[in-house]
Order: C-alpha cells, then structure tokens, then sequence
C-alpha cells in the first residue's frame, strides 16, 4: 500500500466522519425531541415497533453498508475502473436494476399494508391489544418507505463508486430535520401519528435529493426489463440476494428481541432502541468513515486479484478502527447514565427511563469490537463476490440469539440487559466465525492486528480505571444537576481521550502517533 493511497484513505474518513457526525448529530436531536414528547411509553414502543420493517428497507437493506449498496459498489467499481466513465452498458445495467428493485419493493409495500394488522401481531404477540392497534396504524403510515429502501441503496452505491462520499452520508440528516419539524409544529400528537408520518416524508427527501446527483454523473433514468442473458445483473443478484437473505435473518434476531421485550415493562422496547441509537452514534460514524472508502478498493484489488493488498488495507482500517474503539467503550462504561441524563432527562423521559436505557448501553458497548470487525470483514467477501457464507452465519445466530434471551431474560432475570448482552455474544459469535473462515480464503496477517490489539487493550485497563477513580470523586461534588453531569462528562472524557493516547504513544502504537500527527496538522 502506497503512502498516497494510505494518504488519500485517510483523507476520505476523515471527510466522511464530519459528514456522518452532522448527520447523526442532527439524528441525536431528532431522539431527544421524541424522547421529550413521547418518553418510554407505550405510544414510543407502538412508532419503533411498526418501524423495524421500514428501517430493515432503509437502513439495513438501502443504507450506507447494506446490501443494495455493497451490490452495486462491489460491481460497478469494476466495471466502471479508473477512469469512472459511464457507458451505455453501464447505464443500461443501472436502469435494468433499478426498475427490478422498484417492482420487488413495491410488491412488499402493498402486501405490507394490507396485512398490517398481522405482522405487527406477530412481532408483539406478547403485547396489549391497545399496543398491536396503535403499532398497526404506525405501520400504515409508514410501508410507503418500503418502497425506497433498495433504490436509496442502488444511489448511495453509484455515487460511492464515483467518490461522491458526502450526500450518502449527509442525506439521512433531511429525515430527520422533517421529523423534528413535524414533531415542533404538532405538540399535540397523542398517539405518535403525526410522527409516523413525518417519517415518510422525510424518507421520501432523502431520495429525492439524490437525483440531481445521479444526473450530473451520467446516469439517465430509462426504465427497462432486459433481463435475458445479462452477465451484469446475474453478478449482482448472485451477490445481493444472499446478502438480503443475511440482513434479513439479522433482523430476525431483532423480531426475536422485540417479542421478548414484550413481555418486559412498558418502554422496554423504546430503552432497546434508544440505547442502539446512541450505540450507533460513535460507531456508525467509525464504521462508515473507514469502510466506505475502503470498499470500492476492496473490491478493485479483489478482481484484479491483489490479495496483498487487501491484507494491508484490511489490518490498516480494522487497526484503526479498534484503536478508536476502545476509548468509546471507556467513556460508555463510566459516563453512559450522566449522558443519557444530559441529553434526555425532560419532559416525558424521567429517571426511569435513563436506568433503562443506561443499562441497555453499557451491555450492548462490549459487542463494540467485535462489531467493527464483522462489518469490516464482511466488507471483503463482498469484494469476493461471497455473500453466501455471511448469509449461513447469519442465519445459524437466530437460534443462539433466542437462546440467550430465553436465558437471559426469562430464567436469569436479567430484564432489559438480557436483551443487548445477548446481542454481544452474537455479534462476537459472528465476528470469530467470518473471521476464521476467511483465512481460509485468504491469509489475513491476524498476527499483527492482535498485536497491537493487546496493547490497546492494557492501554485501555489502565484509562478505564483512572476514569472510574475520577468518576467517583466527582459523586463528592455539589453542583447544579446538569452542570454536574456537563463538567463531569467533559473532565473524565478529556482525561479518557488523553491517558489512552500518551499510553499508546508510550507504547509506540502507529495509530496514536498518525492521529497525534493530523490533530497537529
């Protein structure tokens, strides 16, 4: 790996992570204004149950990382090479693609609305009738973003290819400017509707906004069916469904968390996914910042059959990636329940509600690692053109995650944890097995990347117990409830970010002193 390329890598992640940064910070806002208006109740739990499909379309399915995504990017960057010039063919091939994707969706969209009551039965079969009632008309309001999901997914990856990292990243932030807008203007909501709807609107901007891009780049809109003997689009679904298939048995395992939060009490759900946002707020930025970069990479060096390459690149991100890591998992650990007090105590979200999702967040941080490393391997069997085997390991979790949480929940009483400390032992669960059978694939130098793991990680003991000293000496301190909570999480964050460096640094781990260098620069 050159130091240009190494370079212009790291140049790309750190544009990505202040694009992300925007748009989760925007999101943040957007979960404390529901959480202001609606708290952890039943009218909450209704709006993110009926979500989960519509976000399994957008988000897991069309988001930045879903399948629809790596499918188009693990193939068009191919095909597109390094000139990025779009033929015919190429636009032939987009078309053909997109209008399949629009017809497969709208197919489930219809079939979603019509049989809404019974899915949302089936998803909360432990619920209150008021519960699967109200859930039911969210979900109406909502199977419209069905349809977009994979055609958001087919955008963000044509623009991926052509290096166009920021309106990927940066157009979630229009679903959620809409919702807060709505929510503002609508106090009155009672029972979440306007908030549902809110939601499609916003989906449906975050759609339209890609068009103009798509046009500038070369890309006109020609809807076709050529289907017959297309080498391209037999590449793609050979990649996309079994990827589908894998995203969709990890959504099973969030079906399967949403029936045993059911029997929990009332906001278990909303503490469940609330404590996934915040998760996702520092994660999802690590992840996309490196890994978008690094995909359409992966899969050039894979069809030009570069496997060197690929092991350098992979311990570079994976490396850097775990560095970052660890100190995320730090602060939650000792400063999740002043965060979540900071951010969310007021109006509907008491203190009861910032126990339960504080415990829900500092069970689901230890999953942090290995997630990381799950995501960026899948990465390279995609580049592959093996969506296959994430698929199998994805559908052999669903039983291990039921078992734990039947475990968990329902014989070791663990409540609202059981759910997010079964989430880690699967992620990890999946994390080890992608990992070891694609060293059989390939050698991946792992050797090296725990090395310095190791360091981090007696980097990270050491921060991890200066900060909780810290943090209980600041239990001594008589301030201002929300005063407190401020100086407290800027004092142990500062002190957390600091000592974890100088140590690496001490250590002379490559990651603190490149990060060292651009913070000087």
């Amino acid at each position: 790996m050159t130091d240009t390329k190494s370079q212009s890598i790291l140049k790309a992640a750190w544009l990505i992570a202040l694009v992300t940064i925007s748009s989760k910070l925007i999101g943040f806002i957007r979960d404390m204004v529901v959480a202001n208006f609606y708290g952890a109740t039943m009218v909450s739990d209704a709006y993110f149950y009926a979500l989960q499909i519509p976000s399994l379309a957008i988000i897991i399915l069309g988001g930045v990382g879903g399948p629809f995504h790596s499918a188009v990017v693990a193939i068009f960057s191919k095909l597109l090479g390094k000139e990025l010039i779009v033929t015919e063919k190429i636009n032939k091939l987009y078309n053909t693609f997109l209008s399949l994707t629009f017809l497969f969706f709208a197919i489930f969209a219809v079939a979603g609305y019509i049989f809404a009551d019974k899915i949302m039965r089936l998803i909360i079969s432990a619920g209150s009738a008021d519960l699967i009632n109200l859930a039911t008309q969210h979900f109406k309001i909502m199977t419209p973003i069905i349809l977009i999901g994979g055609i958001i997914g087919i955008f963000y990856g044509i623009l991926v290819c052509h290096k166009r990292f920021i309106v990927p990243n940066l157009s979630p932030m229009i679903l959620s400017i809409v919702v807060i807008i709505a929510i503002t203007f609508f106090k009155n909501d009672k029972f979440g509707l306007i908030l549902a709807g809110a939601t499609t609107v916003g989906a449906l901007c975050q759609l339209l906004i890609q068009l103009p891009f798509m046009r500038n780049l070369g890309y006109k809109l020609c809807p076709n069916l050529n289907i017959k003997n297309n080498i391209g689009l037999k590449n793609i679904t050979e990649l996309l469904f079994p990827a589908i298939l894998s995203s969709t048995m990890g959504q099973i395992t969030i079906y399967i968390d949403m029936f045993f939060a059911s029997n929990l009490q009332e906001g278990a759900w909303t503490s469940v996914v609330f404590a996934n946002r915040i998760f996702q707020f520092p994660v999802g930025i690590l992840v996309t910042a490196f890994l978008v970069p690094l995909f359409p990479i992966f899969s050039q060096l894979a069809g030009e059959n570069k496997t060197d390459d690929i092991k350098k690149y992979f311990n570079k991100g994976v490396g850097a990636l775990f560095f970052i890591a660890m100190p995320i998992i730090i602060m939650i650990l000792t400063l999740a329940k002043d965060g979540i007090t900071l951010v969310f105590e007021r109006g509907a979200f008491n203190s009861d509600a910032v126990i339960m999702v504080t415990e829900a967040l500092c069970f689901l941080s230890f999953s942090i690692l290995p997630y990381v490393f799950r995501d960026s391997i899948t990465r390279v069997y995609y580049a592959f053109n093996d969506s296959k085997t994430p698929f199998i390991i994805a559908m052999s979790s669903i039983a291990i995650k039921a078992f734990l949480n039947w475990l968990l929940i329902l014989k070791l009483h663990f409540g609202i944890a059981g759910i997010t400390l079964s989430t880690s032992f699967v992620t990890l669960f999946n994390a080890i097995l992608l990992g070891c059978l694609m060293h059989k694939k390939i050698k991946l130098d792992y050797k090296s990347l725990f090395k310095n793991f190791i360091k981090m990680a007696f980097a990270g003991c050491i921060t991890l117990c200066v900060c909780l000293i810290l943090g209980k000496w600041f239990t001594s301190i008589a301030l201002p409830k929300y005063i407190f909570e401020t100086v407290k999480i800027l004092t142990v964050g500062i002190a957390c970010f600091g000592l974890y460096t100088i140590i690496n640094i001490l250590l002379k781990m490559e990651y603190a002193e490149e990060i060292l260098n651009r913070i000087k620069k």
